[in-house]
């Protein structure tokens, strides 16, 4: 091998050990979920725009129409989806 070679392959083991897994496809199916999840619930939201992992089986969601929610799992093992009353003043004081 030649010297180029050699510090080419190098320079590729060192990048591989420092990247990190891309969490953007995982982010865009755990929205996908929860929009879901609250649709089925039949609740308001169209599309889930962020959120906020807060533990195992527990998220809050914020959807692009404005509303707030927290997702989680309870003791029983069912999922409850439960609308946070503070969604509307957090989009009163947006404007």
């Amino acid at each position: 091998m030649n010297k180029l070679t050699v510090v080419l392959a190098q320079s590729l083991a060192v990048a591989a050990l420092f990247a990190g897994p891309s969490y953007s496809e995982d982010d865009v199916t755990l929205k996908k979920d929860l929009t879901a999840v609250i649709a089925l619930h039949g609740q308001p939201c169209g599309e889930v725009a962020a959120v906020k992992v807060q533990s195992e089986n527990d998220y809050a969601a914020s959807c692009k129409d404005g509303n707030k929610y927290h997702v989680f799992l309870n003791p029983a093992g069912r999922i409850v989806v439960e609308k946070q009353k503070y969604a509307a003043i957090s989009t009163i004081l947006s404007r």
